[in-house]
């Protein structure tokens, strides 16, 4: 059986399990809350601690905190950062519009910390959230952690997965396969045209996330209640962010304007909307993989990809294109999870932003979803499929469209009739055109090379 001990906060008293280092605030969310069971991501718990380990440190600088508190706050703070109490972070996601739950869950568990580690009481309203308010603490903490999760994670990703375009490119571009537009043939088109538009695809990613980095590095912190900075030093927004800079490893700013900083997320809303395209990007790739790979009798047929895992409980030897299937329903998420932050976006009411919690773990879930199965795309996708050259020699050379080269020499509707004709027949379009025209076969040989037609050869 759990044993209790009574907390007391401006509320009154109420019982909060004994060996927990969370108090009373953190203890009414809990029972307020149970909406979801699902706690913030640990990537926002750790910026939570960075930012309280910040603020002790300003506040000492600044000779508003002793050094005792200042120091114990530091190291309780580190602790939480590195996950050590993790287990102690439970307020559901779907809590107070401002987050000012999960920012007394961290004040509480660093002062119980910090208490232990001085000797003596540490506050969590007085001192750990020392010149600080929720309202820009959980900004602060959602600029933080979805910014090291775009530097440090998405990303290198991202990066690793242009590299294994590029590396297959290298590889097996050179193979010429069937083009297709609306899904039926087209011209002739070199594996490395194909994937080359993948790989500008990600390369463009890459350079919009970026773009989002400078604002994304601005923080509320200083902003205090409602902007106007009240109860924080006239300092503290500038040596925070400085403090804040060096222990995440990112080039950080105070917000140009600390009321944008909280009534608003439209940095937020910037960011998913490019997660969303990231996800679109990751969609059409991972649908042109299916394609290619369907089969292996009755569909294109034209790649193999690696086998993972048997496809079907029922049907033997079955094997099914699982990565690319993942990496489409994390396209769908993310695409789900801007929608929801762009709703949440529209909630700054007045002086502050009322979805921040819900803002923050949509966010990071759809960095961190993108980010793992990028890295599977490429390394279990992309890199790892085979060419499956006869099989694409044998469509190419039957795709009546070949005829299009023809176009200049004899028109259009005489190439169209060839089409239909070869198409009919299901013979070589070669066959079809030495009949019904009177170019040698030598001359078409060359006119309707499919390599040659790839650098956009005509009739000359």
């Amino acid at each position: 059986m759990t044993s209790y001990r009574i907390e007391r906060d401006s509320m009154g008293e109420l019982q909060v399990p004994e060996n927990a280092l969370y108090s009373a605030q953190t203890q009414r969310a809990i029972n307020n809350f149970p909406v979801s069971g699902r706690t913030m991501p640990r990537s926002f718990i750790a910026a939570l601690a960075l930012i309280k380990q910040a603020a002790a440190q300003t506040n000492l600088q600044l000779g508003l905190l002793d050094p005792i508190r200042a120091e114990a706050i530091t190291q309780a703070a580190t602790e939480v950062a590195e996950g050590k109490h993790d287990d102690q972070f439970l307020v559901d996601v779907f809590q107070t519009g401002s987050g000012t739950s999960s920012n007394m869950n961290a004040n509480e568990v660093i002062a119980t910390l910090a208490s232990r580690l001085a000797d003596t009481d540490v506050s969590p309203n007085d001192h750990v959230n020392m010149g600080q308010s929720s309202n820009d603490v959980i900004p602060t903490a959602l600029h933080l952690s979805a910014a090291t999760e775009l530097a440090e994670v998405l990303l290198p990703a991202l990066n690793h997965l242009q590299q294994a375009i590029i590396d297959k490119i290298a590889s097996d571009g050179h193979h010429v396969k069937t083009g297709r537009t609306h899904l039926m043939d087209a011209m002739p088109i070199k594996l490395s045209q194909s994937m080359s538009g993948w790989q500008q695809q990600i390369s463009h990613s890459i350079e919009r996330l970026q773009s989002v980095q400078p604002r994304l590095h601005q923080l509320a912190q200083g902003g205090t209640a409602v902007g106007t900075g009240i109860n924080a030093h006239p300092e503290f927004a500038e040596a925070f962010a400085q403090r804040l800079s060096e222990a995440s490893g990112l080039e950080l700013q105070p917000a140009d304007n600390f009321f944008t900083a909280l009534a608003t997320q439209d940095t937020a809303v910037e960011l998913s909307g490019q997660l969303k395209t990231v996800a679109v990007a990751l969609m059409k790739i991972a649908n042109d993989l299916r394609w290619m790979n369907s089969g292996p009798l009755a569909g294109l047929s034209e790649i193999e990809l690696e086998a993972l895992q048997p496809g079907s409980s029922i049907m033997p030897g079955k094997v099914n294109p699982v990565i690319p299937e993942a990496t489409m329903m994390v396209a769908a998420q993310v695409i789900g999870n801007d929608a929801a932050i762009t709703t949440g976006g529209q909630h700054g009411n007045f002086e502050l932003n009322v979805m921040l919690p819900m803002i923050a773990d949509n966010l990071l879930q759809s960095e961190t979803l993108l980010a793992n199965v990028s890295r599977l795309l490429a390394d279990r996708a992309i890199s790892s499929f085979s060419v499956n050259t006869d099989h694409m020699q044998a469509s190419l050379s039957r795709n009546p469209i070949l005829v299009t080269a023809l176009n200049p020499i004899i028109g259009y509707l005489k190439a169209a009739e060839i089409a239909k004709k070869a198409y009919a027949e299901g013979r070589p379009v070669i066959d079809v055109a030495q009949e019904e025209t009177e170019l040698s076969r030598e001359e078409l040989a060359r006119l309707l090379d499919p390599a040659r037609l790839t650098d956009g050869g005509i009739a000359d």
